[in-house]
């Protein structure tokens, strides 16, 4: 056989089992036909909705009344995000509500908030910073245990550089009103050492100079010898 036939053998050989099956591949097609066109109209409602969240959020956000409370602003921002549930600007607005929660004194119900968007958005960018404020909402309200452990846990499984240096300090803290001195210079010392040239870094070396002193002038040895240990 031609080379240049051998096609058109293979088609009249196909063609009976063409004919055969010819309503099934029709449905096939038609099936793969409808499916593309569910995914493309799905995918186009998801965008417009993501774009109709953010311009709500905007609009939002530019009307705030100046003489607004802080509780009055994060339930506008909640608003959005039932609203909104699962788009970017619902997501940013459930982190900016929570945080208003917090700047309200209603430390129980910004935890429920943070702890809300870590549930529904593990794996977000803003994360770290919702675990920052589920432990920093602890401690507010006193939990004090609670809170460590939760600035630890930011300490050990987070790479947002902010939020880990955030926790470090808060940590150092809690440590230092314990009078865990030594704990308390390590975390501030690994703060100066990630951090140098920002404005918590400066703070942290400040309280690191304080401590190393209060420590020397207590008892020259309880100062440690070694370097400070990098808390991870």
């Amino acid at each position: 056989m031609e080379l240049h036939e051998a096609p058109a053998a293979y088609l009249f050989k196909l063609w009976p089992w063409f004919e055969t099956n010819r309503i099934r591949i029709i449905w096939g097609g038609g099936v793969i036909v409808v499916a593309a066109g569910l995914i493309s109209f799905y995918s186009w409602q998801r965008d417009q909705k993501e774009i109709t969240a953010g311009k709500a959020l905007t609009q939002m956000m530019s009307s705030i009344p100046r003489n607004a409370t802080p509780g009055q602003e994060a339930d506008l921002y909640l608003k959005i995000t039932a609203d909104y549930h699962g788009t970017s600007a619902g997501q940013r607005a459930l982190l900016q509500g929570a945080a208003m929660l917090f700047a309200a004194g209603r430390y129980a119900d910004a935890q429920a908030q943070f702890q809300k968007f870590l549930d529904a958005y593990p794996g977000s960018f803003f994360a770290a910073q919702a675990a920052l404020g589920v432990a920093t909402s602890l401690d507010a309200q006193g939990k004090t245990d609670l809170a460590a452990g939760g600035y630890q846990r930011i300490i050990n499984s987070y790479s947002d550089a902010v939020a880990v240096d955030s926790a470090r300090f808060a940590l150092a803290q809690i440590n230092e009103r314990q009078g865990r001195l030594t704990e308390a210079i390590n975390l501030y010392g690994a703060i100066v050492h990630y951090n140098p040239n920002g404005s918590l870094g400066s703070e942290a070396g400040l309280r690191l100079m304080e401590l190393k002193t209060k420590l020397q002038s207590a008892s020259p040895s309880t100062v440690p010898a070694a370097p400070f240990k990098l808390n991870h």
